[in-house]
């Protein structure tokens, strides 16, 4: 997708080889238009999958998830890191591991949102090693809902998230694709890569 590729280049700073900072317009502050953009792009990939929710994880992945909910007319879903006093029980839970944060976190939804006669689409900002999406489509495999596939704004290609997502036959469409960091300098992924 050009227009966050040319928002990468412009307003992402690399800090390592592994690590991608882009909290000027998706992790901290948020761009509401490349958003409205990204969303309409991931219903426009998944407009004939039927899908009936989209789930996510707080808090990156909501801006994204909320405007494909938005074009492809469904709720959105997010799982919590943290258990508040009105989420203690009837939860799907499962542990995500974060390479950015250097910590582990049970996530949570409550089974009253989503259930065996779900198709999710799953959104997410980043898939790196692919551990915050493994967590929810165990989330979703424990509700029986069915997963048509996974919405990613950023992928960096050269982890092995994607290969992980993908050889669990998962179909995953990423906006952006990185294929290296190194040098303090982003480079794409050229060819298409879905499915």
């Amino acid at each position: 997708m050009e227009a966050l590729q040319d928002k990468i280049m412009k307003e992402g700073t690399v800090l390592s080889d592994r690590v991608l900072k882009v909290d000027s317009f998706l992790n901290h502050q948020v761009d509401p238009e490349l958003m409205q953009k990204i969303g309409k792009e991931f219903a426009s990939r998944f407009q004939e999958a039927n899908i009936t929710k989209i789930l996510t994880i707080e808090s990156s992945g909501i801006a994204p998830a909320v405007m494909a909910g938005l074009y492809l007319g469904v709720p959105v879903v997010f799982a919590r890191k943290r258990r508040s006093l009105t989420l203690t029980n009837h939860l799907y839970t499962s542990q995500v591991r974060s390479f950015t944060k250097n910590e582990t976190n049970d996530i949570s939804i409550s089974k009253d949102f989503i259930s065996s006669e779900d198709m999710l689409l799953i959104i997410d900002d980043f898939l790196a090693e692919g551990q915050a999406l493994l967590g929810l489509l165990n989330i979703a495999e424990q509700a029986g809902a069915e997963v048509a596939g996974a919405g990613i704004v950023i992928e960096k290609g050269f982890q092995q998230g994607g290969r992980i997502i993908r050889e669990q036959g998962v179909r995953v469409e990423s906006l952006a694709r990185i294929s290296s960091l190194e040098n303090g300098t982003v480079q794409f992924t050229e060819e298409v890569l879905n499915g």
